[in-house]
C-alpha cells in the first residue's frame, strides 16, 4: 500500500467514516477504529471533543493539511465579512488542488496535490505547482498537453462515483475546468456530514 492510500485509509479509520465516499474504504468493512482497542464501546464525547473531531474530519478531507495551514485560512474566513463556516469552506474549495480533484482529473485530494506539484496542470495559461494556489471565479484549468493521456488521468475522468458540481464546468475531452462561482456548503458534494461552524466554535474557545 502506497504511502498516501494509506495516509488516507488511517483518516477515514480515525474517524469512523468514510469521509470521501470511496468504495475501498476500511470503514465499509470495520465501523470501529484502528487499534487494540478500537472495538471498545465509546462514552459520550465532550462538546471540545464533537469540535475537534469536526476540525480533524475537515482539515483531513482535504488532504490532511497542516494545521499552522489550516489555521491561517480559517483566520482569513474569519477576517471576511458573512458566516465564518461558510467562508472557510468556500476558501477550501477554492484551492487548486480541490478544483482539480473536483473536475474529476485525478481519483483522490491526495493525487490532486501531488498532480499540481508536479506541474501537470496551468491556470489561465500559466503553470502552477503549488496545491495551496487560490482561484477565482473565472479561472481555466487545465491538464499540460503533454500529461492529458496519463493513465491516472484517464480512469480518474471516468469514475462514476462521483459527479463534477455545479460551480465547476468541466470538460473531459479538452481536460479543462472553469471555476465558475466559489461555493456555499450546501453547494460542495461530500460524502458525509461536514460541520465548519463546530471548527467555528473550537477556534472560538
Amino acid at each position: 500500500m502506497s504511502k498516501r492510500e494509506s495516509s488516507k485509509h488511517k483518516i477515514d479509520r480515525r474517524m469512523g467514516q468514510n469521509i470521501w465516499g470511496r468504495p475501498k474504504s476500511p470503514v465499509n468493512r470495520r465501523e470501529y477504529g484502528p487499534g487494540q482497542h478500537g472495538q471498545r464501546r465509546k462514552g459520550k464525547m465532550s462538546d471540545f471533543g464533537v469540535q475537534l473531531r469536526a476540525k480533524q474530519k475537515l482539515k483531513g478531507y482535504y488532504g490532511e493539511l497542516r494545521e499552522k495551514q489550516f489555521l491561517a485560512i480559517f483566520e482569513e474566513a474569519n477576517r471576511r465579512k458573512g458566516d465564518t463556516g461558510e467562508n472557510l469552506v468556500g476558501l477550501l474549495e477554492s484551492r487548486l488542488d480541490a478544483i482539480v480533484y473536483r473536475a474529476k482529473f485525478v481519483p483522490t485530494v491526495f493525487a490532486a496535490r501531488q498532480f499540481v506539484n508536479h506541474g501537470h496542470v496551468t491556470v489561465n495559461g500559466v503553470r502552477v505547482n503549488v496545491g495551496s494556489y487560490r482561484c477565482k471565479a473565472g479561472d481555466v484549468i487545465e491538464v499540460r498537453e503533454r500529461s492529458k493521456q496519463l493513465a491516472s488521468v484517464l480512469e480518474a475522468t471516468q469514475l462514476a462515483e462521483r459527479d463534477v458540481p455545479e460551480y465547476i464546468d468541466a470538460d473531459h475531452h479538452k481536460m479543462t475546468a472553469t471555476f465558475v462561482r466559489v461555493p456555499s456548503l450546501a453547494d460542495i458534494p461530500y460524502a458525509v456530514i461536514m460541520e465548519p461552524n463546530l471548527v467555528v466554535e473550537f477556534y472560538s474557545r
